[in-house]
């Protein structure tokens, strides 16, 4: 059964760093791209970046120059390194797999990150 299992959350300060990761089961991990989602309270899940299984890139703008994906096909883990944060990237972080086929479509659970003083 594949499951993306997320950690690293907790609770930071403004200005503070965190690295999220996901960690895959399965032997799908190299040949799909990986994504990176948060839903903060009250509001919709928000795309926030993905990387293809080539290693390609993008980001959203409300997190471009602060957070950083990559991954470990080795691992078959996804990370995002998160720098600067502000209160307002408070939110459950969940990773995502697919194919642009739109196969191998698989969701975490999530982990919560907090940013306050």
């Amino acid at each position: 059964q594949v499951q993306l299992v997320e950690s690293g959350g907790g609770l930071v300060q403004p200005g503070g760093s965190l690295r999220l990761s996901c960690a895959a089961s399965g032997s799908f991990f190299s040949i799909v791209a990986m994504y990176w989602y948060r839903q903060a309270p009250g509001k919709e899940r928000e795309w926030l970046a993905v990387i293809s299984s080539g290693g390609n890139t993008n980001y959203a703008d409300s997190v471009k120059g602060r957070f950083t994906i990559s991954r470990d096909n080795a691992k078959n883990t996804v990370y995002l390194q998160m720098d600067s944060l502000k209160p307002e990237d408070t939110a459950v972080y969940y990773c995502r797999s697919r194919r642009d086929s739109g196969a191998l479509d698989y969701w975490g659970k999530g982990t919560l990150v907090t940013v306050s003083s």
